[in-house]
């Protein structure tokens, strides 16, 4: 599991967005906005190039299109999440609660008081 580690942000929230089940590209991009809130917008450039690079690991793959799309669904390519994207996801969340639970072993340094 080790290779898998660490992330990059986009690949962490496209794999983290399809955990949900299969989806076109729009809507991973406007998932992962949601998600985190605007925090992390991905350009379309961004978005394919990922999908791509995941599609060549194996971690995802295109999808069949669901049976209640729209005519607009008729031209997008779907994307699901493959049992290998599922184990990356998986090992990656692992490593982010080992960090977090970390953190909390740290004593805090006390906060400053303001002038």
């Amino acid at each position: 599991m080790a290779d898998y580690q660490p992330l990059t942000p986009a690949v962490f929230h496209v794999l983290l967005e399809l955990s949900g089940g299969a989806k076109h590209g729009y809507a991973i991009m406007k998932g992962v906005e949601n998600h985190t809130n605007g925090a992390l917008k991905m350009g379309a450039g961004t978005l394919y190039g990922t999908l791509q690079r995941l599609t060549e690991a194996g971690w995802v793959a295109e999808a069949i299109p669901p049976q209640s799309r729209t005519a607009r669904d008729e031209k997008r390519r779907f994307y699901r999440l493959t049992a290998e994207g599922r184990l990356a996801l998986g090992a990656e969340v692992r490593r982010l609660e080992d960090l977090v639970r970390l953190a909390k072993c740290v004593p805090r340094a006390p906060r400053l008081a303001r002038r």
